[in-house]
């Protein structure tokens, strides 16, 4: 119980975006179990204006992916236009709000994002002073902008009037093609941001350099880039998913990208250090620690996308920290927190070769042997989604000319089955670890890229299918194509699930247990909700009341039991809520929100919401509404038995009108 109390206090105030600064997303509140979870109510809901405000065209490149920290006696967050907000976090009401102004014409290449902003506290200044507690946040025009975290003014003497303008070090190619998504993460004094870059526009894309600022003028401390240059041409390997730190031991822990491009790699060769790698960083300095590579010479996209998990696990041979890094090929890469060292073997593997003219691929990947991936790896026609009688011809008509070798297939001009695709097994939203148990919980998807290389020589002229994205990758030898495996209908070419909450047991090695997360409903005709799961990029939070709360593509906030993996309540949003839940104690009572906006890429309805659930009070009960027709398939039920009313009074009607006749 010592060591959940060791790990539960930032998680109490939940004043970092992963709940502490391992990203654990655990939280030892326990006043929501799974007996009355049932009895959650819709505390409030907070719109930020967005919807209302800005363009319809805009918002159609939106995604809301904040998760809201507890500091100050506020809920803070940022929108995807980085505006920040504070929340009263018992009433939703707006205390402040700051508008940094980015363009509505900036076009970022990963849409408009802010993932979330990080707190810090300055020891150092007076009690009462301005800006002691401060708020720091990257913004997608590449800005990083430190505000005083009670009233939302800028703080005057971090660099420029409160804000610094990133220097990119080269031209880009548009303004959004360098932007800031993730939050940053503050420790020792040092704030530490990295970067979103627009994958495959060009081999000489900008430079994916980590940099730390001091805290409280703004100066730059240091940088570091990630790739080593020595003989190769490409940028990037930036970190675009969130970081974590350990204050004790001053180290900072990256999740690094691929290489400028993605997909064709001849003009970098060799195993391109340290991209796709877990790197700890000393944190005053900037110094190299150590670094892990998870993927060699990366072809298929699998950077490292989520935020480092920091953890003390028990290994069978006593307790150790930790480092647990998900991936997404579903591996979980688990490190020694000192030496970056595989805590269990890491064995590697020949993989598939016979790449794209002028390409050298590694002739092996790194395998963990000890806990098994979260998602399956290979994929044949066998596990095609197919209709009764009719199968699906338009998927096998796709899938059976592309090459299919299993995991970590090159790229090809013929097409390739990339599976898992590039958006999972495990996305930015991470994995929640709870130190009592001593069980790791994430959302994993199941779903197909198709990846063709298109020749240098067609490219100028080359006009993609409907649906399908088309990259020059300009000075490489071929451009690209992506698209998502999707039958005629609409669905997944894979059968279901395509969403999946798996538990983990890392001591033992073993998955404890698979939930289906999501249903179709919100897609499906007549609002059918067919649980078949929903591709997941965020993530979870576990609580010390023994539950696991999730959003997914369908607009709904869900509990599962954190023992069994029953699903035991969902809660209704007004959008899908694409985001990290987080959980907080107000007054007595343990709330849940999340941010319900949907998720652009991925087509879902487009919101602007925050909603927060608590349990019902004693003058208060969960609505007949919210227990029917607010839960899936509950439209649909409603809907068919409002029809059937009509058909039943018509049918009355009717023979009264015959009767009548006859008489």
């Amino acid at each position: 119980m010592a060591l959940a109390i060791a790990f539960a206090g930032p998680a109490r105030a939940w004043d970092h975006w992963g709940g502490d600064q391992g990203g654990t997303r655990f939280s030892n509140l326990a006043q929501i179990t799974p007996a009355n979870v049932d009895h959650l109510v819709r505390a409030w809901q907070f719109q930020t204006g967005d919807l209302a405000n800005r363009p319809a065209a805009v918002m159609a490149r939106t995604k809301f992916e904040a998760t809201p920290l507890l500091v100050e006696d506020s809920l803070i967050l940022c929108s995807p236009f980085n505006e920040v907000v504070a929340l009263d976090p018992g009433t939703g009401e707006q205390k402040w709000r700051y508008d940094p102004k980015v363009s509505e014409s900036l076009r970022p290449a990963n849409r408009y994002v802010c993932r979330g902003v990080a707190y810090w506290r300055d020891d150092q200044a007076a009690d009462g002073a301005s800006c002691r507690s401060r708020v720091f946040m990257g913004t997608n025009d590449a800005r990083v902008i430190a505000l005083d975290a009670r009233t939302g003014t800028p703080c005057a003497d971090f660099g420029s009037n409160g804000e610094i303008a990133i220097d990119i070090g080269t031209k880009l190619l548009w303004p959004g093609e360098f932007q800031i998504t993730s939050a940053p993460v503050v420790s020792r004094g040092v704030v530490v941001v990295g970067s979103s870059i627009s994958d495959n526009a060009r081999v000489e894309a900008p430079l994916g350099t980590v940099r730390g600022f001091d805290a409280r003028s703004g100066r730059l401390r240091w940088s570091f880039d990630p790739l080593i240059h020595d003989g190769i041409d490409a940028g990037q390997a930036n970190v675009w998913a969130p970081m974590s730190a350990d204050d004790a031991r001053g180290l900072v822990f990256l999740p690094t990208t691929s290489p400028s491009p993605d997909f064709w790699a001849g003009r970098r060769p060799g195993n391109d250090e340290h991209a796709n790698s877990v790197v700890a960083l000393k944190t005053e300095t900037g110094e190299l620690a150590w670094s892990f590579q998870a993927v060699h010479h990366d072809v298929w996209d699998y950077d490292m996308p989520a935020q480092p998990t920091l953890a003390r696990i028990d290994t069978g041979e006593g307790m150790r920290d930790v480092v647990i890094q998900p991936t997404k090929q579903g591996f979980l890469f688990v490190l020694d927190r000192d030496t970056g060292k595989p805590v269990w073997p890491v064995e590697e593997r020949a993989v598939p070769q016979g790449a794209a003219e002028g390409e050298q691929l590694s002739p092996t990947q790194p395998f963990p042997t000890h806990v098994p991936a979260l998602v399956s790896q290979r994929f044949s026609l066998d596990d095609t989604f197919k209709f009764p009688i009719i199968g699906s011809p338009s998927c096998d008509a796709l899938l059976k000319p592309l090459r299919n070798d299993g995991l970590y297939t090159p790229p090809s001009t013929q097409g390739t089955l990339e599976f898992p695709m590039t958006g999972g097994g495990v996305s930015w939203g991470g994995a929640a670890f709870d130190p009592v148990h001593q069980i790791l919980y994430a959302n994993a998807s199941n779903a197909i890229h198709v990846i063709r290389l298109v020749p240098e020589s067609e490219a100028e002229h080359f006009t993609p299918q409907p649906g399908t994205e088309f990259a020059r990758q300009r000075g490489a030898r071929f451009a690209m194509t992506r698209r998502f495996a999707m039958s005629r209908v609409g669905l997944p070419c894979n059968a279901p699930p395509w969403g999946e909450l798996v538990a983990v047991d890392l001591k033992a090695g073993r998955i404890l247990f698979r939930s289906t997360v999501g249903t179709v409903e919100d897609r499906a005709p007549l609002g059918l909700a067919f649980k078949w799961g929903t591709p997941l990029v965020n993530g979870v939070v576990v609580t010390a009341g023994g539950l696991v709360f999730t959003g997914a593509m369908d607009a709904y906030l869900r509990a599962f039991d954190a023992a069994s993996g029953e699903e035991l309540w969902q809660g209704r949003l007004p959008v899908p809520g694409v985001a990290n839940p987080m959980t907080y104690l107000w007054k007595g009572e343990q709330y849940v929100a999340i941010a319900a906006g949907g998720h652009s890429e991925a087509g879902t309805t487009i919101g602007d919401s925050v909603v927060a659930f608590r349990l019902a009070r004693p003058s208060e009960a969960p609505s007949l509404w919210s227990r029917t027709i607010d839960r899936p398939g509950g439209r649909f039920m409603g809907g068919a038995a409002a029809a059937a009313v009509v058909v039943a009074l018509l049918a009355v009607g009717l023979w009264r009108c015959r009767r009548r006749a006859r008489a």
